[in-house]
């Protein structure tokens, strides 16, 4: 498990550069085209679009590049647009359990569960578990906490 998430951390560095160099970067289009509603940022496709990243890559440097894609400024993201950082924050935390590797714990729990002999289902049929009772419960979500008023 450590060798992968140093893969996973050694692997983001270069795309965290190409984020950090702005319009002289790889990614030069990507920070002009960030989600935006009016003349601030969309919380909600801040929310899912880190949330389904997060159910495929660890949330952890989901975070990073989202948190680099919304600015990169923490004072910026602390104070006027903390409810960007917040949607970032429980995309990359919740939406992790839509998958056994965007999860830590789901991918320990299905090899301890399937070492004893219990069957589980693969990735694809685990997806549309955690999809049946997840979405509906990051739907909700989105209206309570995320959505603006």
């Amino acid at each position: 498990m450590a060798i992968l998430f140093g893969g996973i951390f050694a692997c983001i560095v270069p795309v965290m550069a190409m984020l950090q160099a702005g319009p002289d970067g790889a990614f030069s289009w990507l920070p002009r085209r960030h989600p935006t509603v009016g003349d601030g940022p969309s919380d909600v496709a801040y929310f899912w679009l880190s949330g389904m990243l997060s159910g495929f890559l660890d949330n952890a440097p989901t975070y990073l590049v989202f948190f680099e894609l919304a600015g990169g400024n923490p004072t910026t993201l602390m104070g006027p647009l903390g409810s960007t950082l917040a949607a970032i924050s429980m995309g990359a935390a919740y939406m992790g359990a839509l998958t056994y590797v965007g999860n830590a714990p789901n991918l320990m729990i299905y090899a301890i569960a399937v070492e004893r002999g219990v069957k589980m289902p693969n990735f694809f049929g685990f997806m549309l578990w955690s999809g049946v009772v997840l979405l509906p419960v990051f739907g909700l979500i989105t209206w309570l906490f995320v959505a603006p008023p």
